[in-house]
């Protein structure tokens, strides 16, 4: 998606992270969706190895919550908005493979019901907020939370920031798909991804700090650091 404003007087387009077609070129399209398949297989067989039959509900509700969050946008100066993305909340409560699998899956539903987003650009969007922003943000979250010496109370400070770094990501490769595409050059889709989504990280941030800090009051055994290991019988 991509809205305008205006810039010293000239309206200049900011593109956000649910690319519609044609703004990404065939080849680099193409090369997103392998990598995005790619990545997808590895996570299902990963998450089939190291969750057991007590995950898959969980999983569901995770959908279902990140999917109804992001219908709410919070509007940011400029004339645009932001709204969550998920990823890292999705890989505190999951663990990286499950988390991606869930993000990939609202991030279809989100193009194919609601067209946000374009089909030919899905891989690319998924490989974009729901694997980097979800695997990048999750080993952020356990560097830093060990880094804090690995105190509960560290864990949604590590989170805030993971999140925020997550979007900034996102926004980094996008502009540098969006250059390899000829889109726009690379330093004017830097400019218009990057500088926006400091802003918008700032909102993923706090939503995230508050969805766990709500079940770390509710139900903090959920909060625990997933090590991988495989799933007892």
């Amino acid at each position: 998606m991509t809205v305008w404003t205006g810039l010293g007087g000239h309206m200049a387009p900011i593109f956000l992270l649910h690319a519609p077609d044609g703004f990404f070129s065939t080849p680099v399209a193409g090369v997103f969706w392998i990598l995005t398949v790619a990545a997808l297989g590895i996570s299902l067989r990963k998450a089939g190895e190291q969750l057991d039959e007590r995950a898959v509900p969980l999983m569901g509700v995770m959908a279902a919550f990140i999917f109804a969050a992001q219908m709410f946008n919070f509007q940011i100066p400029g004339g645009t908005s932001g709204h969550l993305l998920g990823g890292v909340l999705a890989a505190v409560l999951l663990g990286p493979y499950a988390g991606t699998i869930v993000m990939a899956c609202v991030i279809s539903v989100q193009a194919l019901v609601f067209q946000d987003g374009g089909l030919v650009a899905l891989g690319a969007n998924i490989f974009n907020m729901g694997i980097v922003g979800t695997f990048g943000g999750y080993y952020v979250y356990r560097s830093l939370t060990a880094a804090l010496g690995g105190e509960r109370r560290m864990r949604l400070p590590a989170a805030a920031a993971a999140a925020w770094l997550s979007v900034i990501a996102a926004a980094i490769l996008t502009a540098f798909e969006l250059a390899a595409s000829g889109t726009t050059s690379l330093a004017a889709a830097l400019v218009a991804m990057v500088g926006w989504h400091v802003v918008i990280g700032v909102g993923e941030a706090l939503i995230t700090v508050g969805a766990l800090g709500f079940i770390a009051a509710s139900r903090s055994d959920l909060l625990q650091l997933r090590d991988a290991r495989p799933a007892s019988a």
